[in-house]
């Protein structure tokens, strides 16, 4: 249809009338602004972009307009789901290392939550871990300088962690079951880029894998640790996924296709813009028929629940230990061309069953994140009857075991956290970092004595925390603020004696010395050890 000439210069004509309209005066200038942002609703996104544009120009204080962007992606963000987020350009690097590289500092994956530095992981064999700092624990002093409340960001948190190995870093954290702040005095050092913390056989048949995150390399050296097991005559496999927060998708589901024969279902994903993918396991298996343990607890999470729920839906094997965290969301990260990202959920997986296993989250991280502390009140740590599941998430394996979605993986066989032997005076030994300090120490003075022991085995089985060794212990503490308590140092003997033997063994051998000791007394792995010695050799 032709339209008139005039036509052609009302573009023109709306300009100079916004023009002049800036200049009437700040009456006349509300009304226009109003004008504008209804003008701007009247597309799809007009709105927000129209507010942006707003605020930019005519906020009382200059104000950056990057800054006004991130500020409003990450709140957008925050109010969608609790694992979507965006990651500015300087902080890329540091929150994709801990599945791609190595980094000196303590050892922690965190979020920030209401300007509160929530750990969401103490990584495996890091200092952090050592000293006994857990997922949850909201960092409240580095140095004595206060970080929560003061608008710190990711970057000002690592500025004041990370450091050159060696040195020293004071922090306080207020964990949700004590009263006062806990303090930490860690010594920074090059946290372990392996992913397959140890793999060693519990006796003559069975064989042992830690897994502490699906990293890019987790599949190469789970298949590395696997073919060394079964060159040692390796028949039944305990994996360990205790504290694992997750990881690659992808990496969970090529471990899952070790030990599911083919054909089988492993995950399947879904999402409003994406079609459900399926993951089905191949012909390649190395270890599909041994007997099968996996271990679990309220740390384990996402790709760890891929991998637990692959092999508990398809009765591949028994799931063993306490209810996992229940993340079953999936993210894709993509980046800006100025380097920062955006992790945006864009669906969720779902177990062999068709059960998802997320946990509820209705807009308050806190609650979400907290959600452990309510397990912890709730007595659920202590005893399976504690747990509630609806009945509605009930779902039925082919074998006709009753599992369950909507919150983690519940086990088949629950283990109550062991807390015989657990003090106030033992957790001051950890929180001050004198075990670690005096290991260290101990250590660096006896190395040449130690490697007499010619390996990290016969160090295990010959080595003996004498009465000595624990006295010069006391006098170390004493002097770093821990006064001793004879009655609770009786009670924690034995778990002290333990903890020195393998952070002295760490010191010497690394962390492939550690957790065999550690979990010469674990009660999980020994009620593993327990129900696979019951069953029949293959």
């Amino acid at each position: 249809m032709n339209r008139p000439k005039f036509y052609v210069y009302l573009p023109i004509a709306f300009a100079l009338v916004l023009v002049l309209g800036i200049f009437i005066g700040s009456k006349f200038l509300s009304v226009q602004s109003i004008n504008s942002l209804e003008s701007s609703s009247q597309s799809k996104f007009g709105k927000l972009e129209g507010v942006l544009r707003y605020i930019y120009h005519e906020y009382v204080d200059t104000i950056s307009d990057n800054d006004l962007v991130e500020s409003t992606i990450i709140s957008m963000l925050e109010n969608l789901d609790p694992h979507s987020s965006y990651i500015p350009a300087e902080e890329m690097q540091a929150n994709n290392e801990p599945l791609q590289g190595n980094f000196e500092g303590i050892g922690v994956e965190f979020n920030i939550v209401d300007d509160t530095v929530r750990v969401v992981a103490a990584i495996s064999g890091g200092p952090a871990e050592q000293v006994g700092v857990q997922a949850g624990d909201k960092i409240v002093l580095v140095d004595g300088i206060s970080i929560a409340g003061v608008k710190i960001d990711n970057k000002g948190v690592m500025s004041k962690l990370k450091g050159k190995g060696g040195t020293k870093v004071k922090i306080s954290v207020k964990r949700n079951s004590k009263n006062k702040l806990i303090d930490f005095s860690i010594t920074r050092g090059t946290i372990p880029i392996h992913s397959v913390d140890v793999s060693y056989m519990l006796n003559s048949m069975i064989g042992y894998i830690k897994i502490s995150r699906f990293a890019a390399t987790t599949y190469d050296e789970f298949i590395a640790a696997l073919d060394k097991l079964q060159k040692q005559g390796m028949q039944k496999l305990v994996i360990d996924l205790r504290g694992n927060g997750g990881g690659y998708l992808n990496t969970a589901v090529d471990i899952a296709d070790e030990l599911l024969a083919n054909g089988k279902q492993i995950v399947y994903t879904e999402g409003k813009a994406r079609p459900r993918k399926n993951y089905i396991a191949t012909s390649k298996g190395n270890f599909e028929n041994g007997e099968l343990i996996i271990l679990i607890d309220d740390g384990s999470a996402s790709a760890s629940e891929i991998l637990a729920g692959a092999i508990q839906d398809n009765d591949r094997g028994t799931i063993l230990g306490r209810r996992s965290f229940g993340k079953g969301l999936v993210q894709e990260q993509n980046e800006f061309t100025d380097g920062s990202g955006l992790r945006l959920t864009i669906a969720r997986y779902y177990t062999p069953t068709g059960r998802c296993i997320q946990k509820p989250y209705h807009g308050k991280n806190d609650e979400y994140y907290e959600e452990e502390y309510t397990r912890y009140k709730n007595g659920e740590l202590e005893s399976a009857d504690s747990i509630k599941v609806a009945d509605s998430l009930k779902y039925t394996t082919p074998a006709g075991k009753i599992v369950y979605g909507g919150g983690g993986i519940i086990p088949d066989v629950f283990v109550a956290v062991d807390t015989t032997g657990r003090t106030m005076y033992l957790g001051e030994l950890f929180y001050a970092g004198v075990m670690n300090d005096f290991t260290f120490n101990y250590a660096d003075k006896n190395r040449e004595k130690l490697k007499e022991y010619k390996s990290s085995d016969n160090f295990r089985k010959n080595f003996t925390v004498t009465p000595q060794l624990i006295s010069e212990l006391v006098v170390f503490a004493e002097k770093a603020g821990v006064k001793k308590n004879d009655v609770q140092l009786k009670q924690s003997e034995n778990i002290i004696k333990n903890q020195l033997k393998a952070l002295i063994a760490r010191n010497v051998w690394n962390t492939e010395a550690y957790y065999p000791i550690m979990n010469d007394r674990d009660v999980i792995v020994k009620k593993a050890m327990e129900l696979l010695e019951k069953k029949k050799s293959n």
